[in-house]
């Protein structure tokens, strides 16, 4: 196996979504894991807005930060560092997410699309929320 095929592979078959937009959030790239947290399937969503998994709510502070880093090429965000936030699966449906970010430069340096690595920790803020919940009962009895 080559390492094109290797790296190719990786990304299709990875459990974690791997979503690659270009400098307008025009999706790019869309792997299995997408497909499975999100509920699109890569022919539904390859070519159009990043807006169908982000919530009407959040769209304008994620494309400000989105206009910002294309343009500029920094962000605030370090390597490694976890964003989180809500999103929405094709069924229209709330999911928790975590994901970094990962910049693609073309050969003069400038950002060509912006990957992302995405886990669903739905079920894990749920559960941190019923402990939350538990929490403030015992503290108020």
């Amino acid at each position: 196996m080559t390492d094109d095929e290797l790296c190719t592979r990786l990304v299709r078959d990875a459990a974690d979504a791997i979503i690659g937009a270009d400098d307008q959030g025009r999706i790019r790239l869309w792997n299995a894991g997408a497909e499975r947290i999100f509920g699109f399937a890569a022919a539904d969503v390859l070519a159009r807005s990043l807006d169908c998994i982000i919530p009407e709510k959040q769209r304008a502070a994620h494309w400000e930060g989105y206009r910002r880093v294309t343009a500029t090429g920094a962000s605030r965000y370090g390597a490694g560092e976890l964003l989180a936030v809500p999103a929405l699966r094709k069924d229209g449906t709330r999911v928790s997410i975590e994901f970094t970010i990962t910049m693609v430069r073309d050969d003069d340096g400038r950002p060509s699309m912006l990957v992302a690595i995405v886990r669903d920790v739905t079920a894990r803020w749920q559960r941190e929320r019923e402990l939350q919940a538990r929490l403030r009962a015992l503290e108020q009895s």
